[in-house]
């Protein structure tokens, strides 16, 4: 039944006992399985948490089949839980019920009604579903203190390059985290094999400041403009802008915001992906300031 929702099991219980590490589990906190399958990896995460105090798994597997045969494997176990849905539409529901300091602190210091203060991301995920899985993290106003998926080789190599090779998709994820390529996993690792190779993704949320939070809509606009056209310079996608909202960009105001790039150190023509995060933030700055 997994097949049919793109799932490609991992028999190789190194590499889940290597994720399971990777996502560094912590006493007081919630670990969410996107796409458990069989319970391959929740095993691991099992033996992760064993000795720590107040964890807990979430396990969120959309096949009910595979639900139903993991609430017989784990239904006795008191800090397991599975949900039987689509992650893309619970995920945010099942962030939400965990209280107001999901986004960080200690089990120890937060208040008796907020067991779970910090939570984590784990999963090997569907391919189908990586970018959309991402947006969905990228749009939580909590955010998970680590996330460790297994995803596509091609996209995970995407998502850590910097300048010179920053992306759309680069770009949008460094924002509010630091990624890693954990490890390469082939294609000879799953059942049934995959056509490519996988790899193992960290991400390490960033502090996200109250700053940060209300400049956010205007720097994933800035990326729309910036990469609109990811082969043309800064200046050439701008003007772009300026000719579809000349009410809102006047020929006096295009020049002051070049010449303000250019002093904020924006060389106007630079390519998108030589722009490093801190100078899509000025940029971004720039543009929704006046």
């Amino acid at each position: 039944m997994g097949q049919k929702l793109g799932q490609h099991f991992l028999k190789n219980k190194n590499i889940a006992r290597e994720i399971a590490e990777a996502l560094l589990p912590a006493d007081g906190e919630v670990i969410i399985e996107i796409g458990p399958g069989h319970g391959e990896l929740t095993e691991h995460l099992k033996s992760q948490i064993s000795n720590l105090k107040n964890c807990k798994i979430i396990l969120i597997e959309r096949d009910a089949e595979l639900a139903e045969q993991l609430k017989k494997k784990y239904g006795n176990e008191k800090n397991i839980e599975i949900v039987c849905g689509d992650a893309l539409k619970v995920l945010p529901e099942i962030v939400s019920s965990l209280g107001p300091s999901a986004k960080g602190g200690s089990a120890s210091g937060g208040s008796p009604h907020t067991l779970y203060p910090i939570y984590k991301i784990v999963g090997n995920i569907p391919y189908y579903i990586t970018g959309y899985l991402l947006r969905t993290i990228q749009e939580l106003k909590k955010k998970p203190a680590r996330v460790v998926l297994m995803i596509q080789k091609e996209v995970a190599e995407r998502i850590v390059k910097g300048v010179p090779e920053m992306s759309l998709l680069s770009a949008s994820i460094q924002y509010w985290a630091k990624p890693k390529l954990v490890r390469i996993v082939s294609k000879k690792e799953f059942s049934p094999a995959p056509k490519i190779d996988s790899a193992v993704l960290l991400l390490d949320t960033t502090e996200i400041t109250e700053k940060k939070r209300e400049n956010e809509e205007s720097y994933y606009e800035t990326l729309k403009i910036l990469f609109k056209q990811p082969r043309k310079t800064i200046k050439n996608n701008i003007t772009l802008l300026c000719r579809t909202a000349e009410e809102c960009y006047t020929q006096g105001e295009k020049e002051e915001l070049f010449s303000a790039l250019e002093k904020n150190g924006i060389p106007l023509e630079a390519r998108p992906q030589n722009l490093s995060i801190h100078e899509i933030q000025t940029v971004a700055h720039l543009l929704y300031s006046k």
